[in-house]
């Protein structure tokens, strides 16, 4: 596939929803398919999309170009694991030749399984950071937590990304109790000897697991923040990467320890972002169903930009003010969190 050169795009405009929020980052979602099965991401057994309900790379590419006529700054690419996208390089390649209209960063999330042979080609193809998942450091427990995942797979990735010359790659852990919580300290230390960040994650409440009851394994931010200043200083720090984490700085290291708290400390105050999921639904919350069917715009109405800036700018009446996340019963959402873009 070569991308073709894009039109001269209309002067920028800026999304803001009904509270006063400029909507500014996106995270699009190239695939519900992963070669991990995390206990807290998707059941063992998952039906995936089939492959004709999944957005083209071509759609979203336009949605891409879309978004940043609206004013997004930075966007992120999902999954599943999008590294298990055919042709994932070409619409990388796509997307990063929107920074010479106004895109400040593209980024990419993955769980490292293909980092070893393809980070030299995510560089070049114009990806800024990496965020890559690494819930243990013990293999075995590794194994238990992804079903299917190989820590040392991750792990020689995670150099091979380091050679490939990605700067503040960023670990993201989701604990729970009693199955890593005890680890907090040494994924702390293992991203401060190897010039790592490293965010932690409380569980989200997406879909039917059947792994675990969530609210047994819940652990808030604060206990590992806890857990954390019993051996390290923690310095807060106004530092950001457009998402929404809370970032600490430690004495004496250039890592960054951050926090990412939907149950403990909501941060949907100061929410600039939205997802669509590899289906084409724009979602306007991660924690509420909101969403616009983007894919029936794109199929019924293909090279009608208008029409699709449109129902983006629309959109932003749906977004809520806060989610609703409940660890106890039923989830609300009976998405799981690879349906819906991580």
């Amino acid at each position: 596939m070569s991308a073709r050169p894009a039109d001269p795009l209309p002067a920028h405009t800026a999304l803001t929803d009904s509270f006063g929020r400029k909507i500014n980052y996106v995270r699009l979602s190239v695939t519900d398919r992963c070669d991990f099965r995390c206990v807290y991401c998707m059941s063992e057994r998952m039906t995936f999309l089939p492959r004709a309900r999944i957005l083209t790379l071509e759609e979203l590419a336009a949605l891409g170009r879309t978004f940043v006529e609206l004013g997004a700054r930075r966007i992120r690419i999902t999954g599943g694991e999008p590294l298990v996208r055919r042709d994932i390089l070409w619409l990388l390649q796509t997307l990063g030749q929107l920074r010479e209209r106004g895109l400040m960063e593209l980024t990419l999330t993955t769980n490292g399984s293909q980092l070893e042979r393809m980070a030299a080609d995510l560089k070049a193809a114009g990806v800024a950071r990496l965020n890559v998942s690494l819930d243990s450091l013990d293999p075995n427990r590794f194994h238990r937590i992804t079903r299917t995942g190989e820590l040392e797979t991750v792990l020689r990735g995670i150099r091979a990304a380091q050679a490939a010359g990605f700067e503040r790659i960023k670990l993201n852990a989701v604990i729970l109790k009693n199955r890593n919580h005890d680890e907090v300290v040494d994924l702390t230390r293992f991203a401060i000897d190897h010039g790592l960040d490293i965010s932690f994650i409380e569980e989200m409440p997406l879909g039917m697991i059947g792994d675990h009851n969530r609210a047994e394994v819940y652990y808030s931010s604060d206990a590992i923040h806890a857990d954390l200043t019993r051996i390290f200083t923690l310095l807060a720090t106004t530092e950001s990467t457009g998402g929404p984490a809370r970032y600490y700085r430690i004495p004496g290291a250039n890592s960054r320890v951050g926090f990412i708290s939907p149950h403990s400390h909501n941060f949907c105050d100061s929410c600039n972002r939205v997802r669509v999921t590899a289906e084409g639904r724009l979602l306007l919350c991660l924690g509420n169903e909101h969403s616009v069917d983007l894919k029936q715009i794109l199929r019924a109405h293909p090279g009608d930009h208008d029409r699709l800036r449109q129902a983006i700018t629309a959109a932003m009446a749906l977004k809520p003010r806060s989610h609703n996340f409940h660890l106890a019963g039923q989830p609300l959402i009976l998405r799981h969190m690879n349906h819906t873009g991580g």
